[in-house]
This record gives structure tokens, sequence and C-alpha cells, in this order.
């Protein structure tokens, strides 16, 4: 209906145009709004104040004149001026049932739109450090992140979902080392561990498949030379003891006694474990990608030494005490920061730089970047980096996702990577299933906070959001079942015929709401806002429960019985279209 508004609106522009009532070249830009309160019509339109300066004429009596000119059309009943010179428009009751038919005639693809023209977007996001198995703070962004890509897909945007792997840089060191110490117990000699390794079980199962197959091919002493290490920081406030001096000691100790090659072995064979675990973690979640970009290649490829030159042309870099430097500081940053260190190694925020001028060169036009908040101050200063290498800054867009906080009770579960001691992402889907966890995830803003209430989403309940609405679906799939039974069939034909027969409240609410689905739809993919999408499915869902326990479907009267069936099988299909969206299933039974 807003794009048929719309219409109307720029044929009656396009005649005073003709008509010398408006000046050839003005600048026509036509919003259709809903209103708010139903006293005021269904939408309005401010194009008579937004044309009144270059049509020289009083707002009001512009907006006279183009619904003058306005072409005739069966579904508006009636047009008001209101206030400055708003034109609202009433559309004609009967307008209303064709959402019903759009409904079940556009069936999966009811809502799509092609808003995106086809644009451009990448969305990376989750791209946790490998260096063990996703937790549930990781669980938001991939539900978002696969959420937003889906949004964006369904309005018409080219999207390309991406995991950027860090498989390079110290933290992959740690954890290599950190599998060989536990490989070395397995062998038989038992080492004190690092207080900075990393100490989870998975560490222990990678070591002993390691042992499985290579046998004693990477045992080393390693026993005499440890006396002669920086001391570890056992226990906080104990001794003299570096731990980060520590661990990178014994990095340098099992480079040097494994030889690069068989330490690569270590480190890839690690690698492939965890990010084979994160796999089909993810797929299981519903997150998929169509790519996973390594870092290792942006180094081995020369990116990164390509992005720097590129900052380096343009005058926005410096060397200082052998480490070359970004003028973060021209670009709106606290402080310059480091792009390569003085040993030649590029900081993480070098190789970064690296990755999104990379993204831009394969032509993405959007570059969604889904984060932790804890990147709030980090990433101004990669637009910073793309500003100064030529790029609109405005081309990466950071979505900050507040980590969900799990409760079990009152007591809050802390995670840590490195301790072990975490709550993984397969460990709440085992416990309240993919589906609540995915719409759990979506159900707030992404920047705002959000306790996961894990009894909540278990819960078979109405207080449970998704469980509502899935029931909604369900009962409509139930209604299907008793007609079956009472060899009674739905008529869809029939029932169309006969929409203007749907005159409860209830009818006319539930119709509203489907016919609002495209617009949501829409404002959703270009806002990042999933969430959205979930409260109007449960809205959604309300409407149909107060209906279905007020009124009977399966009736006598077969014009009536099909019409209402029409109308639910409608809102069945919206109900599923929206779910599939959020990455969840619409069941037939409950």
């Amino acid at each position: 209906m807003k794009q048929h508004l719309s219409h109307l609106v720029a044929a009656a522009v396009h005649a005073l145009q003709q008509a010398q009532e408006l000046p050839a070249d003005c600048d026509i830009k036509i919003q259709i709004e809903r209103t708010r309160n139903p006293e005021h019509g269904d939408f309005a339109c401010n194009i008579a104040m937004a044309l009144a300066k270059q049509a020289k004429c009083n707002p009001r009596e512009l907006a006279d004149k183009i619904i003058q000119a306005l072409p005739a059309s069966e579904h508006v009943e009636k047009i008001d001026i209101a206030g400055p010179g708003f034109m609202n428009f009433h559309v004609h009751h009967a307008a209303q049932f064709a959402v019903v038919e759009e409904v079940l005639a556009a069936g999966q693809a009811y809502g799509r739109s092609q808003v995106g023209n086809g644009q451009k977007v990448i969305v990376e996001f989750v791209s946790a450090n490998p260096t063990g198995p996703l937790h549930v703070g990781h669980g938001r962004g991939a539900a978002y992140g696969a959420a937003v890509s889906d949004l964006l897909e369904a309005a018409g945007f080219d999207v390309h979902r991406e995991y950027y792997v860090n498989d390079a840089g110290r933290q992959m060191d740690i954890l290599a080392t950190s599998v060989w110490l536990r490989y070395l117990e397995a062998c038989g000699h038992a080492h004190p561990f690092p207080s900075n390794g990393y100490r989870g079980d998975y560490i222990k199962e990678i070591a002993q498949a390691l042992k499985a197959e290579h046998g004693e091919a990477f045992d080393h002493a390693l026993r005499a030379i440890l006396p002669t290490l920086p001391a570890d920081e056992v226990e906080e406030g104990s001794g003299e003891g570096d731990k980060e001096a520590h661990i990178d000691a014994l990095i340098q100790t099992a480079k040097k006694l494994l030889g690069e090659q068989d330490y690569r072995k270590i480190l890839d064979k690690t690698l492939e474990s965890i990010l084979s675990d994160i796999r089909d973690d993810l797929g299981e979640f519903g997150v998929h990608y169509q790519n996973w970009f390594s870092e290792r290649s942006l180094r081995e490829t020369g990116a990164v030494q390509h992005a720097i030159d590129m900052l380096k042309k343009n005058d926005c870099v410096f060397e200082e005490a052998g480490a070359l430097w970004f003028r973060a500081t021209d670009f709106g940053d606290e402080k310059d920061r480091v792009l390569v260190r003085a040993n030649g190694d590029p900081t993480y925020f070098g190789v970064d730089v690296a990755y999104h001028l990379n993204k831009v060169e394969r032509g993405f036009s959007t570059l969604l970047d889904v984060m932790g908040a804890d990147h709030h101050g980090y990433m101004p200063r990669v637009q910073g980096s793309l500003q100064a290498a030529g790029v609109p800054k405005d081309l990466l867009k950071p979505l900050l996702v507040q980590f969900a906080v799990l409760y079990r009770g009152k007591e809050r579960v802390q995670m840590s990577t490195r301790s072990g001691e975490f709550v993984t992402l397969r460990e709440l889907r085992e416990e309240v299933g993919s589906d609540a966890a995915r719409f759990f995830y979506v159900l707030r803003k992404h920047e705002q906070h959000m306790d996961f209430d894990l009894e909540l989403a278990k819960s078979q309940s109405n207080d449970n959001p998704l469980y509502y609405i899935q029931y909604a679906h369900a009962r409509i799939c139930s209604v299907q079942q008793q007609l079956q039974q009472k060899d009674l069939t739905w008529d869809k034909e029939a029932g169309l015929a006969n929409l203007d027969k749907l005159v409860e409240a209830h009818e006319t609410e539930l119709m509203s709401h489907l016919s609002h689905y495209p617009e949501l739809l829409e404002s959703a993919a270009i806002r990042y806002e999933p969430h959205v999408v979930a409260h109007f499915l449960q809205t959604l869902a309300q409407s149909f429960h107060t209906y279905y326990n007020a009124h009977t479907f399966i009736i006598e009267d077969s014009a009536l019985r099909n019409a209402r069936l029409s109308l639910i099988m409608a809102v069945k299909q919206v109900l599923a279209n929206g779910l599939t969206l959020l990455g969840v299933n619409a069941p037939e039974s409950m």
C-alpha cells in the first residue's frame, strides 16, 4: 500500500510539473509513513511541506493542489490535510483484504524486497580466535550476525558472510606451545604448566591425538632448559616472576627444539582441530559462511606491505624507535598507533588495516563488522586507516554487540578460555536448544546488555516468547489437521472471494499486522535490527492467540470458514517467514 500511495503522489507531482505549478527540476523525495493515531488515517505524506519552498507556495495550499491532481484509486477512501501540510490517507476498508491474497501468493517470498538493489555487503562476524571452543559470549555475535545477513539478503543485498581466522601471531604461538607441553606430558614428561598457557581439556585431547599420530617424534628434553628461562608468575603476588616473559621464552624454546617444520606441524594440527570444532559448532547452530579468511594469508601474500605502502603514499606513517607508526591522531584517535614493531612483525592493528583494505579491493560497498562491545575504542582507528588510504571511512560500519551474560539461578557463570572454565556454546545449545538460543540472542537490541535466562528459555509457557510464537504456528497446523479429521478441506479460492466477511476486530487487527511486515522487514534490514522482527512476531502471535480463543474457524458457514482459514494460513506463512530469517524453526506441533 505504501508503494501504491507513493506512485499516486509521484503521478500528481509530475502532473503539477507538467502544468508548471511546480518547477521541472524540483528535488522530489516522497515519504509515506504509517500514522500513529488511526483517527489521522492510515498513512501520511509530507511532500507538500518538502516542496513548498521550491513551489513558492503555502504547504497546505500545495497539499490541496497535489490531492486534486492525484489519480483515482479504489484503495483510497479519503484524504485529509492536517497540521502545516500533512496529507493523511484513509485507506478503503476493502483494501485491507488484499494483504491475505498477497501473502498466500508470495509464500516464502512475502516481505522480501529489492531495496538493496544488489549492493555487495560483507558481514564479518564471530571471528573468535581459534584458541578454544566457542563460548556463550560468542553465541550472541553468531546469532546476530547470521540474522543481519539473512535480513539484508531478504532486502535485496548481495551478502557475503565471512569468518576472519586469526591463525598467526603470538596467540597462536601460545596455543601451539600449550599443546606441545601437554604432548610432553603424554610422553611421560611432566613439567610445570605456564600460568599464561591454555589449560582446557581440549588442549590435552589435541595433544593425545598428536601422540597417537606421530608417536614420540616431537619429544624433546625440556627439563634441563626450564631453569634457564625467566620465572613464571605462578600465583598473583608470588615472587618476581614474569608470566609474559616466561611464555615467550617457552615459545622460543619450542621453536628451537622442534625446528620450523615440526613446530608448524603442531601448530597446524592444533589449528585444524579447533577450527573444525568451531565450524561444526556454528553449523549445528545454523550459522554458515561463504569464506573463512586466513590472517596468515595476508602476511604471506604481501597484503600487509601493500596496505602500509598505501598509507606511506598518503604520508600517514612515520618511524620512531625503530617501529612504524600510523598517524592515527590526524584521524581523530587519542594517540598514534604502531603498525610494525621494531622487530619487523606487524601488529594486530597493522594486519587489520590490510584485511579491511582487502575487503574494499574485493568490491564490497559496505563492510559490516560484528564485534564485541569491547572494540568500541578500536574500530574508529580502523575507520581512520581506511580514510587515510583514500577510502570513505563510513564504508566500514562496526556493529558492536554486548556479550550475553549467562546465569544459573542468581549465580553468574564466569568464562575464561585460558583457564578452561567456561560454558561453551555447544553446552548452551544442548541445554536450551538451538532455536531458543538463536531467538533469545536477538531478542534485544545488539548494543543492549543481555542476561540469558536459562529457565525461561527452556520453559513451555506463554512467558517464553519463542514458545508463544512457535505455538501460534503449531496451532494453525492443528486446525489443518482438524479439517482433515472432519473430511473438510480449505478452499483457498473461495476463501479469497469471501474475505469481505472478515469484519471482526480481531480479523482486522491481524490483517493490519500482516500488511506491516514488508516495511518492517525492510527497516530491520537497513538498520541492522533483527530484534524488530522478533518483537513483531511476538505481536502477531499474541493477536492470533487472542483470535483463536475468541472465534471458531471450522464452522458450518463454508464461505466464512474458508475466509478465516485463508487469514490464518497467511498468518502461518508470515510467522514461518519471520522465524526462518531469525534462524529458528516453525514447528507443526508442540
